[in-house]
């Protein structure tokens, strides 16, 4: 079973960079795919990017879209969120997840495609 562990969220102003980090642990560590979620208070949890651990492509929603990346760094088995925060709607609770299962790109956007889930880390935007 693998375990994943948020961290990196905090308060910070818009327009400011944030950086989350997701620390997988467990053996054996062997992803198809990962991906961050986020969900604000209210809304549907929303897909935020993804990418199949063993291809150079990645996928981004269209509110994060030019402005979140995802660097990993397969040693260390983390895999980041760079955010360029814009306003308030960038505001929610981060999520990593990953699957082991075979998963098309375009099938990790919907967050039912994984299986394993980190407990989240809380943003907070201020304008």
């Amino acid at each position: 079973q693998v375990q994943l562990v948020e961290s990196g969220g905090g308060l910070v102003q818009a327009g400011d960079s944030l950086r989350l980090s997701c620390a997988a642990s467990g053996r054996p560590f062997n992803p198809y795919a990962m991906g961050w979620f986020r969900q604000a208070p209210g809304k549907e949890r929303e897909f935020g990017a993804a990418f199949r651990w063993s291809g150079v492509r990645q996928d981004y929603g269209d509110p994060v879209k030019g402005r979140f990346t995802i660097p990993r760094d397969n040693a260390e088995q983390t895999v980041y969120l760079q955010m360029n925060t814009r306003n308030r709607e960038d505001a929610a609770v981060y999520y990593c997840a990953t699957t082991i299962k075979p998963t098309p790109l375009s099938g990790t956007t919907d967050s039912r495609n994984f299986e394993s889930w980190g407990q989240g880390t809380q943003v907070t935007v201020s304008s």
